[in-house]
């Protein structure tokens, strides 16, 4: 006799399709009914698997190229082309005169040569291993301004202050010691350039080295001034550098150092220091530039070996400079010229 009295055989098919919904309850992530949420049934897919440009914004289209641009874009390649097929001989006059100093030279000795011959920079040469040993500028000049102004009880002992004695004023300033770069005059101008602007240098020596004796020979110095004079006098195309000095980015635009008339100088040469800079415009009360302080100025500053003078004011210390200086002052607005002659 059988016996049908097993659970299984009597189940109600309601309770067997709820007996089902549960285990598929149970089955599904934190009990997750898939009948009440159809939608767990697809799995999402990963944002990985989405191509990467179609889930990043795309960027804005670049400007139209105006013809300004095109124009100077041709113009500075016309002027590289032109700086590349040129050498740094093809800078300098037919006749020049060129002054070097040895290093045993002093520093008032220098300063008063400088002054005579109207020039603010000069090779340095080292007689002792026939070498050459840099060049002397207006930032020598004022890192010593900066020791004695700090040492006043060494000021007795100027006289005898010499040129080779200029990286012991550098170590006790905490200065880094200039680069001393120079350039063959037969290599390509654009290479001059090229050392100019890595080592942020205004002007760079020619030096030519004897192909028997490996000897060398300081044969000028090259400025940036006389290398932008050379390319606007033989380069037609810099009529087509027609871009605003502001949307080509040259020149200071933010936290500019400035001054007044009553500014005492060394506080001004602080700043040409600090921010490796070579002028400091100079405002009136009412913030309009009125002159500028540059480092040239340093020079006559200290005239004589004069440098218990720095606590002048600007205005005393301009009053100094040689009565032909001028300035000019670009306005950006309506591109007109003022000049002051003082």
């Amino acid at each position: 006799m059988t016996d049908n009295s097993s659970p299984t055989a009597h189940r109600d098919p309601s309770a067997a399709a709820a007996a089902a919904a549960a285990a598929a309850a149970a089955a599904a992530p934190g009990g997750l009914s898939l009948a009440a949420h159809p939608e767990a049934r697809f799995v999402q897919p990963s944002s990985y698997l989405r191509p990467r440009g179609l889930s990043q914004p795309m960027s804005p289209a670049p400007p139209p190229d105006r013809a300004i641009d095109r124009e100077e874009r041709e113009g500075l390649r016309a002027i590289r082309n032109f700086l590349k097929v040129r050498t740094s001989y093809d800078v300098l006059p037919l006749s020049f005169r060129l002054i070097v100093f040895d290093t045993s030279l002093s520093v008032k000795e220098s300063l008063n040569i400088l002054i005579q011959n109207g020039i603010v920079s000069a090779p340095l040469w080292d007689s002792k291993t026939s070498t050459f040993a840099g060049l002397l500028t207006t930032s020598d000049y004022i890192n010593v301004i900066q020791y004695y102004f700090q040492n006043p009880a060494a000021l007795d002992q100027i006289d005898q202050f010499r040129l080779d004695s200029l990286r012991e004023v550098e170590k006790a300033l905490g200065v880094a010691p200039p680069e001393t770069i120079s350039i063959d005059p037969e290599r390509p101008l654009y290479e001059a350039c090229r050392r100019m602007l890595e080592s942020r240098a205004r002007r760079i020596p020619l030096v030519s080295i004897d192909s028997q004796t490996d000897r060398p020979t300081v044969v000028s110095v090259v400025t940036q001034y006389r290398i932008l004079k050379f390319v606007a006098v033989n380069v037609p195309d810099t009529q087509k550098l027609r871009k605003p000095l502001r949307e080509i980015r040259v020149g200071t635009y933010h936290n500019v150092a400035t001054a007044s008339m009553d500014t005492p100088v060394i506080d001004v040469i602080h700043s040409l220091v600090e921010r490796s800079i070579s002028s400091v415009p100079i405002l009136n009360s009412e913030g309009v530039v009125y002159n500028v302080f540059e480092a040239v100025d340093v020079i006559t500053l200290i005239k004589g070996g004069v440098y218990d003078e720095l606590g002048l004011t600007v205005g005393e210390a301009l009053k100094k400079r040689a009565p032909v200086s001028s300035y000019a002052t670009l306005r950006a607005k309506s591109s007109s010229t003022k000049t002051n002659k003082r």
